[in-house]
């Protein structure tokens, strides 16, 4: 398979190993810009590996990783002032958020964009509280993580990864701590990114989330792509449906 001229996002023949077994066994995959594409499969079946393989979290033993001009290849992790043109082209919101407890909101936003983007703190904080406000959560600015809601980390977290402007968005499980009406919320922040060309590429167990927001789904199980197609076609089949909802322990 070649890579395509629109892919923001082109996975070959990826091959992962931990401990001596196979998570990934030669998984295909891509993304387009302003396409937003649910990973669905059974816990185990490697979908977090394959998110953290491609933001450069995981070594992986054989196959490529495009992100966009960023060319990853098998072998152990490089070192993280290698992988600067990775960072700045895709960013990955993790399940937990993985915000710094002892900063406030605004604070997680801008770290970056001071320390790693030598951005000045005054036009730091400007283009973070316009971030915060896009996403609806600029009045709780001065909120420290504890304090703020599922719904509310969960778009700050966003937020810290957007103030790098990467074209590739990587989720993992991004609904698993919302109720209906916030995971919809939620739902129409991604299509508003998609819309803006970014193209996204969602971890999840969430059927409704899926059928509702994405535009294709891809299914693993034993780490291979097994099912593709548009969200409503893949996910109308209730066998390969019942393979996504599984919420236990994830490779």
């Amino acid at each position: 398979m070649e890579r395509g001229v629109s892919h923001a996002l082109v996975v070959r023949r990826l091959e992962v190993a931990r401990g001596g077994v196979a998570v990934l066994r030669g998984l295909d995959l891509d993304v387009d810009s302003g396409e937003l594409v649910a990973l669905m499969g059974e816990s185990g079946a490697g979908k977090s590996t394959a998110l953290r393989a491609i933001i450069a979290l995981e070594p992986f033993s054989a196959g490529s990783i495009y992100v966009g001009d960023v060319e990853l290849s098998p072998g152990p992790l490089a070192p993280e002032s290698r992988l600067r043109a990775l960072r700045r082209s895709a960013g990955m919101v993790f399940q937990a958020h993985s915000l710094f407890d002892h900063l406030s909101a605004l604070d997680n936003v801008t770290l970056a964009l001071v320390h790693a983007m030598r951005v000045s703190p005054e036009h730091a904080r400007e283009r973070a509280l316009e971030l915060l406000e896009s996403l609806g959560v600029a009045h709780r600015a001065v909120a420290l993580p504890r304090q703020l809601s599922g719904g509310e980390a969960q778009r700050v977290a966003i937020a810290r990864v957007l103030a790098l402007d990467p074209r590739v968005l990587l989720m993992d499980e991004p609904t698993a701590a919302l109720d209906p009406q916030r995971r919809d919320a939620l739902g129409r922040t991604l299509r508003a990114l998609a819309r803006e060309g970014r193209a996204l590429l969602v971890a999840t167990h969430d059927l409704e989330f899926a059928r509702s927001w994405a535009d294709r789904v891809i299914v693993l199980d034993g780490g291979v792509a097994v099912r593709e197609g548009p969200a409503a076609a893949v996910l109308s089949d209730d066998r390969a449906a019942s393979g996504c909802e599984e919420r236990q322990g994830e490779a």
